[in-house]
């Protein structure tokens, strides 16, 4: 039997959204001010690279060509509205650095994730990131979110940036521990750092179980990235729809 065009138009989002990666992972949590590893030129299928910005804080348009601030000599750094905010009680937009088990760098740099957290005091509660750097310590399915004060882990740039300790705001892996520490952090990080213990209630790296989606509006607008074929949710207050790309 024939379906009707409008039959087949109406399934065609169900077959799309099978094709992005899909799973359970796990996540963990950094800031360390680095120049995002999408932020360089070519990473992925984006016209253009993940903003970066200088040590004052303001977007560099340089093509994504300058040296990152945890290299010697380097000043291109994380762009300090690269951090998390809450969108309703049950949803947040952010960022992180990810792996993804099957794919690589060219697939995930700028792609988007709905994460829905499975542990812990934000169960239930959902995520969208868009993945600006790459990470893998736990292995595949990894999702490093990234919100100031979250421990600046291998790499430390926040000391050149901010003026930070030499192992970054609280412990080198894991970060501060209480809202209290978010009083004394630089204005432009304060208001990510206190979303890790209002939104996210100081849950400790939660599990997650995952999909790829469309990326918001409101997060590409601030990363400037966009991946060709990508259909951009331009929703505020809303989950993404699924993407129409060919993988």
């Amino acid at each position: 039997m024939q379906l009707p065009l409008t039959t087949l138009l109406a399934l065609l989002p169900v077959f799309v959204a099978a094709q992005g990666p899909s799973g359970s992972g796990r996540t963990t949590r950094y800031w360390d001010c680095c120049k995002p590893s999408c932020a360089w030129p070519k990473k992925g299928n984006a016209p253009s690279p993940v903003q970066t910005c200088g040590k004052n804080d303001n977007p560099l348009n340089d093509g994504g060509n300058t040296r990152s601030g945890c290299d010697s000599g380097g000043s291109a750094f994380m762009c300090s509205n690269q951090s998390p905010w809450a969108v309703s009680d049950s949803l947040a937009y952010g960022w992180a650095a990810v792996n993804i088990a099957g794919s690589n760098e060219a697939a995930w740099c700028c792609a988007c994730y709905e994460l829905t957290f499975t542990s812990g005091p934000v169960a239930g509660k959902k995520m969208i990131v868009q993945a600006t750097n790459t990470g893998g310590d736990l292995g595949n399915n990894h999702f490093d979110i990234a919100m100031p004060g979250g421990g600046v882990g291998i790499f430390n740039a926040c000391t050149q940036q901010y003026g930070a300790p030499s192992n970054g705001w609280g412990e080198r892996y894991g970060g501060v521990s209480s809202k209290n520490a978010c009083d004394s952090f630089p204005q432009a990080l304060k208001a990510g750092c206190n979303w890790r213990f209002d939104w996210f209630q100081g849950a400790d790296n939660p599990n997650v179980n995952f999909r790829q989606v469309a990326c918001p509006a409101a997060i590409t607008s601030k990363s400037k990235c966009i991946r060709q074929r990508d259909v951009i949710d331009q929703t505020p207050t809303g989950p993404a729809t699924v993407p129409t790309w060919t993988p």
